[in-house]
């Protein structure tokens, strides 16, 4: 947990929790001054990103023009791709909605997926993952130690989304992923989702089990074969608009009877353990810090109302031992193995072989496209 003394920075909520952050003479972390350049650059909540989103949606519908769908759309019932959902709707786009159920859906979760798919009169593709690998897999980054337990799921459900875009022809990937709600998150916290290098390398040093039909996503597909050879993109429109998540939930509530979440990703119960007890718990890390810090930045929280509710329990007792005893009963441990997890050595995801080097090489070459061709080269992959 926390140290007793720690700094935390007069603009946001950050802490000295996480081990590169730095102050300037006000105070003010180096998160909030990353947020500031971010504001006309990958963020437009204005009549300037009005424009642009206007001018994707037309390209969007000219590009799918005569074929049954337009876009793809990942939809996992929290409220970000949930509302964009909506959205999508009202501006006339005919997305394949996809969502990958990696086994730890909550029911609220699929009653909400329901509800909006039926109200906008989408196809649901769903895509279930064999749970004998994904067990395994979970394991095995539980047995790593390392802080980013959520790999295993955010990895199946993008690397899916790019294999149902090639198969159905389409270029055009829909992401709730935003800046006003995650514009800051400490990089030292995470290693990346779609690491595959990384994510094979735990695998077989902790796993037990070949993994023959989980999907995944290389580096020379990720970053060369996706954007360039097919030239698909991803796109994420609530960076262009004015997006208050509050107001979001209330127009969906009132809209389709949308039900939110206790928590932010309370929509997968394994998230909602993974952030809510065993980053505090093992790392010291509590995901409401980067989560509202991200709110005040983008004015949607005070920065008095999230010292408030950071005093608020993360968990009450008697939720999280029945959290904690359904998630042993579907790994198939005991308590025990499960407390002895947590008490483990903590390691970081740089302790296994990661692409990162290769990611690098790609920088470089870029910058050296750039230098040749005289304008940017940037894919959002």
């Amino acid at each position: 947990m926390k140290a007793m003394h720690y700094q935390r920075c007069t603009r946001c909520v950050m802490d000295t929790t996480d081990p590169e952050i730095n102050f300037d003479a006000a105070g003010i972390c180096n998160h909030c001054h990353g947020f500031d350049k971010l504001v006309g650059t990958q963020w437009f909540p204005d009549e300037h990103g009005a424009r642009q989103l206007e001018a994707i949606i037309a390209g969007v519908r000219a590009q799918g023009e005569g074929k049954e769908y337009d876009s793809i759309l990942g939809l996992s019932g929290g409220a970000d791709s949930t509302y964009l959902a909506l959205k999508m709707k009202d501006w006339g786009l005919r997305p394949l909605v996809v969502h990958v159920d990696a086994g730890w859906n909550s029911e609220l979760a699929v009653a909400n997926i329901e509800r909006v798919v039926k109200h906008c009169g989408y196809d649901l593709h769903t895509h279930v993952v064999d749970w004998e690998e994904m067990r395994d897999l979970h394991l095995a980054f539980l047995r790593a130690g390392i802080p980013n337990q959520d790999v295993p799921q955010d990895h199946v459900f993008f690397a899916s989304l790019y294999n149902f875009a090639t198969s159905n022809g389409i270029r055009t990937i829909f992401s709730g992923g935003n800046t006003a709600t995650e514009g800051i998150f400490p990089a030292a916290w995470h290693g990346s989702a779609m690491d595959a290098v990384n994510l094979k390398a735990i695998h077989r040093k902790f796993g037990s089990r070949p993994l023959k039909s989980y999907s995944t996503i290389g580096f020379f597909d990720y970053y060369f074969w996706y954007p360039f050879a097919k030239k698909m993109r991803t796109v994420r429109p609530l960076n262009y608009m004015p997006y208050v998540k509050a107001e979001a939930i209330r127009e969906m509530e009132q809209t389709f009877g949308y039900k939110p979440y206790d928590r932010k990703h309370g929509e997968s119960l394994f998230t909602k353990l993974f952030q809510n007890y065993y980053l505090p718990t093992k790392f010291g890390y509590d995901k409401r810090l980067p989560h509202y810090s991200s709110l005040i930045v983008s004015g949607q929280m005070t920065r008095e109302e999230a010292l408030f509710r950071l005093e608020q329990p993360l968990y009450d007792p008697r939720e999280l031992e029945t959290d904690i005893a359904y998630f042993c009963k579907k790994l198939r441990i005991s308590r025990a193995e499960f407390d002895a997890l947590l008490a483990a050595p903590n390691r970081h995801h740089t302790d296994f072989p990661t692409w990162e080097g290769r990611r690098r090489m790609a920088k470089k070459l870029q910058t050296v496209v750039e230098r040749l061709l005289g304008r940017s080269v940037a894919v959002y992959s």
